[in-house]
């Protein structure tokens, strides 16, 4: 063959500036391209064997291989897959943008299937030219007779082909790299990227460092010429050549062929977390579509990790990229995972989806199979399910406000912790009369209202705890008379309840601290009620100098609780937007205050101290009622450092006054 020369066949001048800049989204996924063609030469070579086109030698291994040469300033990638006659780079190589991949499935789709082609567009090998000034290739066709070929081009416009010197099967490509990508001779920056894209490619590849030096033999590597089985021997001793990747990596096989440890080893070694996942899903279908994955719920702990997961999206093993929202749902971002989809409709540079209906179908299927998961858990293993449940409860509640279908699919299988370490779900909480409640506030709404006429709440009060110690006084007061709550410490459980409420009318959230429940007091007839309140109202507010303070006297079953504080549900929620929003970091807590209510206990000895008329002592009346409202806050909320040092000063001089 002659030398020949011309210029790249290119659809538009300005292919390359968009190949260089615009196109691939990260540099270093040129590697990504050129280790993928070097798979698919592979691929086909096997393929062609498979239908008995082309005799495989005998114990062939099949392999890419990537070279750094620091010196030269070069990278290179060898295949011994299909190989290139002359007409074929001419077709493949010198027509950009025509696709040998699926060229070679036109040609032998009656024959073939085309899984594990990777390829699709036919741009891939010119993405070298991002990083480098110069690319050869050297390459020799499978088919008898075939003639090599070398292939060079100066900044991927024009080229040289003429015949070649190389004499194994397959393609070898070098990288003269620019000035500004030296770091690609470089073999941890190599080995970096290979690990990103290429850990789980088809088809095993060999890194080897030019500059390295070679490794001394360990023992003496004579030729024992009279027991050659001794030299056999030395030869098996020597430590096997090992590929960077994993051919067929977990996520591509059966449930059923996979252990316990597998799945952990497997974690660790994708994820580099050693902390072992608390359970995992293994996704495997073929019908609608074709996708494979394994999604782990990790162990976080809730004070120090951010809940932040990786899922690695692959297509034919070939590594895409992280978190792809469009295929995994935004709730589950949360977990680590891959997901294998070789039917994934990408672009060009594989760096974003096309068609977003199919795509849509594809993360209802995740959704669906990871509900299914979670509610089996709950059924047939209730036990793991409730140890897990403080670990994963993010996890779904984040998803039940994401996703209505997951909430629908879950809303049975939502758990809660309630005062007596138990867990329960919202019917077991509400009881067996929640529903027979219902039907009578339907059957009657006319009955519904006081007789102000106004509409009373007849939703189904759900108490919660967001802070076991903080209201303790409050978890004591309902354990004593027999009443329940639900402990709710994370900050999604606010949203979510608000959820939970929208979507049933009949169900009404209230913190342990809004109200005195009726179950832990006794009844005041109405006068006294008045007469008492009336009083002690009027004294808190003089001695506190809070003219719209709310004070209510009750008779509270334990006498040794003197006060509380309650706050209204409502007021809170309202404080607690407006701390969420910060509402450009204004202090709204004057345009909306806290509807604070001082509960004071008639039967404690202290309130009937103040409520005596006998007794004339102020001093003390003034430290009474300082301490009984501090002590209400504190049950309630930290104090501030003021405040705190004030009620500390003050329990100092009433312990003086008891020893006096």
């Amino acid at each position: 063959m002659a030398v020949e020369k011309g210029s790249l066949s290119i659809t538009s001048e300005n292919i390359f500036p968009i190949i260089k800049k615009w196109l691939y989204s990260d540099q270093d996924i040129f590697l990504r391209e050129l280790v993928s063609n070097g798979c698919d030469a592979i691929t086909k070579l096997k393929k062609l064997a498979g239908i008995g086109e082309w005799q495989a030698p005998e114990r062939e291994q099949y392999r890419v291989d990537v070279i750094t040469d620091a010196d030269t300033k070069t990278l290179t990638v060898i295949d011994n897959g299909i190989g290139m006659t002359a007409d074929e780079v001419k077709e493949y190589i010198n027509q950009i943008a025509f696709s040998g991949a699926q060229s070679f499935l036109e040609k032998y789709k009656d024959k073939a299937s085309e899984d594990q082609i990777i390829g699709h567009f036919g741009l891939g090998f010119y993405s070298a030219f991002m990083v480098a000034d110069r690319v050869t290739i050297d390459t020799l066709s499978y088919q008898e007779g075939a003639e090599a070929v070398h292939w060079a081009s100066d900044a991927g416009v024009d080229y040289e082909m003429e015949p070649g010197t190389r004499t194994e099967r397959g393609t070898k490509i070098t990288l003269y790299l620019n000035e500004d990508c030296y770091q690609y001779s470089n073999e941890y920056r190599v080995k970096e990227v290979l690990e990103k894209y290429c850990s789980f490619m088809p088809v095993e590849i060999y890194y080897k460092n030019a500059n390295a030096k070679p490794e001394e033999p360990a023992e003496s590597t004579t030729v024992d010429e009279e027991n050659p089985e001794n030299a056999e021997k030395a030869e098996e001793k020597k430590p096997a050549e090992k590929p960077i990747n994993t051919t067929h990596p977990l996520f591509t096989k059966h449930p059923n062929e996979c252990t316990d440890e597998e799945y952990k080893e497997f974690y660790r070694d994708t994820f580099h977390d050693y902390k072992e996942p608390l359970f995992w899903i293994h996704l495997n279908m073929d019908y609608p579509f074709n996708l494979k994955g394994i999604l782990y719920f990790p162990k976080i702990n809730m004070e120090y990790d951010a809940i932040e997961g990786t899922i690695k999206l692959y297509n034919n093993q070939v590594f895409i990229a992280d978190n792809i929202k469009e295929v995994i749902p935004e709730f589950l971002l949360l977990l680590k995972g891959v997901i294998d989809c070789p039917d994934l409709p990408l672009n060009v540079s594989r760096s974003a989806l096309q068609n977003d209906g199919f795509v849509k179908k594809i993360s209802d299927y995740i959704t669906k199979k990871v509900a299914e998961k979670l509610s089996g858990l709950c059924k047939t293993e209730r036990e793991n399910y409730e140890k897990y449940w403080d670990d994963i409860s993010p996890f779904i509640k984040y998803g039940c406000l994401r996703d209505d279908k997951f909430e629908e699919r879950m809303h049975d299988y939502i758990i809660f912790k309630d005062l007596n370490e138990k867990y329960i779900t919202l019917p077991d909480y509400l009881g067996p009369d929640a529903e027979e409640t219902e039907e009578k506030t339907e059957e009657k709404p006319e009955e519904n209202a006081d007789a102000a006429g106004e509409a009373v709440d007849n939703r189904k009060k759900i108490y919660y705890v967001t802070d076991p110690v903080q209201q303790s006084q409050y978890i004591n007061l309902f354990k004593e008379n027999g009443l329940n709550a639900v402990i709710l410490t994370e900050k999604i459980d606010q949203p979510f309840i608000n959820s939970l409420e929208a979507k049933n009318d009949k169900i009404k959230f209230v913190r342990i601290d809004a109200e005195v429940d009726d179950a832990v007091a006794t009844e005041l007839s109405e006068e006294e009620q008045k007469a008492m309140t009336e009083k002690l109202e009027k004294l808190f507010r003089t001695v506190l100098d809070k003219e719209n303070l709310t004070v209510k006297v009750t008779n509270l079953k334990n006498a040794d609780v003197s006060s509380m504080l309650t706050i209204s549900e409502e007021s809170r929620r309202m404080q607690d937007m407006m701390r969420m929003y910060n509402m450009s970091g204004a202090d709204m807590s004057s345009m909306f205050p806290n509807a604070e209510t001082l509960v004071l206990n008639a039967q404690n000895t202290l309130v009937k101290y103040l409520l005596n008329d006998d007794n004339t002592d102020e001093v003390r009346k003034d430290l009474f009622v300082k301490q009984l409202y501090d002590l209400a806050r504190i049950a309630n909320a930290p104090l501030s450092p003021e405040d705190m040092t004030k009620f500390v000063a003050r329990s100092n001089e009433m312990m003086k006054l008891l020893a006096e």
